[in-house]
């Protein structure tokens, strides 16, 4: 690491304090440089690959979190269901998709998994969300998905 006050060529520094940073994914750590006897902070994160998404129509984007996270507060909208609660989903969702180990998924296969989480977490939000994911046409295909619901919550 280079000293970022003295630039060194040959700098060495030693690591003289260390902790998690914000969510714990982060190392803060304080270093000293060798050379000048300086003092700097430097940051450590585990490196990812991106996680690619295949959308419908066959073009690809990155996974944007921000985006998913939009998409659940649009359907959570004047619902009894808090940030925390959607920031949780989206969040749950994130690590599944990092931890399958796969570089790209289908948004088809993000998206039932939107709605699996929240008809657990609010019926009205997932009806919200899977309107707008299936594309429903007309109100027959609007009434077979509350039925398919109804019929769940009935079992």
């Amino acid at each position: 690491m280079k000293c970022p006050m003295c630039s060194h060529p040959d700098c060495k520094s030693m690591v003289v304090d260390s902790r998690p940073a914000s969510d714990g994914g982060v190392i803060r750590r304080r270093r000293e440089c060798i050379h000048c006897g300086k003092r700097f902070t430097t940051y450590e994160t585990v490196e990812s690959l991106p996680l690619i998404v295949v959308k419908r129509d066959r073009t690809r984007e990155t996974f944007d979190r921000n985006k998913l996270l939009k998409s659940v507060i649009r359907a959570c909208d004047k619902r009894q269901v808090t940030l925390e609660q959607m920031d949780s989903l989206v969040s749950e969702i994130e690590a599944a998709l990092q931890n399958s180990l796969q570089n790209e998924v289908n948004s088809t296969a993000i998206g039932e998994m939107v709605m699996d989480k929240l008809k657990a977490l609010d019926e009205v939000a997932y009806v919200r969300f899977a309107s707008v994911y299936r594309q429903f046409k007309d109100i027959g295909a609007f009434m077979e998905e509350l039925n398919k619901l109804l019929d769940e919550k009935k079992r």
